[in-house]
């Protein structure tokens, strides 16, 4: 596996797609499976790299199906990411792994813990989504106008989704790392704006730009997999979940954290009234800590 270590590999799936990963941190160490958030991809994260090295953890980032490298799987729901996780692991030979997800990733990362409990010692959700239509909750409240739009057109059906994801994109993808937090709109509060800077904005836009770099087909998958059943009951987890959100998040909104802390038995509940989307990465480091004392 060390020759692997910051490099962007490719893998056969069992069903002949394509899938692309990522392994940085210490590669001798115990496997922390990564999933980004939407739109997202494989990207080298020295400041997470570096937390997980420190901690004996091997980061092993994977791009999901449809974005950068990684072929689309049309009609995905969230519980599908457990096959292509269980065959990467297989691949790297790993048998257990702890998880974490963010933002869009945190849905696939309780799925690996609702799915993959023999495999799966412990999982994050940090500014993670809760499901649509879950009792309790009101999914767009607290959203930026963009996202609005966004899930009212994924409501509408790909061929209304596609059209504005790729305007979106091309928007994105357009700015410099100085722009990135103004390009981002109404979706990031001031305290997001000020930690989207130097090498975070930096690699904030090196990720979309590979997210999309061969089209919109995962982030239109993503969206349209949070709008339907995510394909496995919350009550499912049996193993150790420790959610985190920001009370300053316009992404996904504090009462996400807060029903997600409500529904996920027996989890650990991280709520931060002072940080925002993209700053609770300030705290990766406790979050690392906080999952490899609860690992079962």
């Amino acid at each position: 596996m060390t020759d692997q270590t910051g490099l962007l590999q490719t893998m056969t799936l069992p069903d002949g797609r394509t899938f692309e990963y990522l392994v940085e941190g210490d590669p001798d160490g115990y496997p922390l499976v990564h999933h980004h958030g939407t739109p997202g991809a494989s990207v080298p994260f020295p400041k997470y790299a570096d937390a997980a090295k420190q901690r004996g953890l091997a980061l092993i980032q994977y791009t999901r199906a449809g974005y950068g490298g990684s072929s689309p799987r049309p009609g995905r729901t969230v519980a599908d990411i457990t096959d292509d996780v269980t065959a990467l692991l297989d691949h790297l030979g790993h048998d257990d792994f702890v998880t974490v997800g963010w933002s869009g990733g945190g849905p696939h990362s309780l799925a690996c813990a609702a799915r993959l409990p023999g495999r799966c010692r412990g999982a994050v959700t940090g500014a993670g989504v809760a499901p649509w239509g879950a009792k309790g909750l009101d999914f767009l409240d607290g959203m930026g106008p963009e996202n609005h739009v966004e899930f009212g057109a994924a409501l509408d059906g790909p061929d209304k989704l596609v059209p504005y994801l790729e305007k979106e994109a091309a928007s994105l993808t357009s700015v410099t790392a100085d722009q990135i937090a103004d390009a981002l709109g109404g979706l990031v509060s001031e305290v997001d704006k000020a930690y989207a800077t130097g090498e975070h904005a930096e690699r904030t836009l090196k990720v979309f730009r590979r997210a999309v770099e061969n089209g919109v087909d995962g982030w239109r998958d993503d969206d349209l997999a949070f709008t339907r059943d995510w394909g496995f009951p919350l009550d499912e987890i049996t193993v150790p979940v420790s959610v985190w959100q920001g009370a300053q998040d316009r992404m996904v909104p504090f009462a996400h954290g807060k029903w997600l802390a409500a529904n996920v038995s027996g989890a650990t509940v991280h709520l931060d009234e002072g940080m925002g989307h993209l700053s609770l990465w300030a705290r990766i480091g406790e979050i690392l800590d906080d999952l490899l004392e609860r690992r079962a």
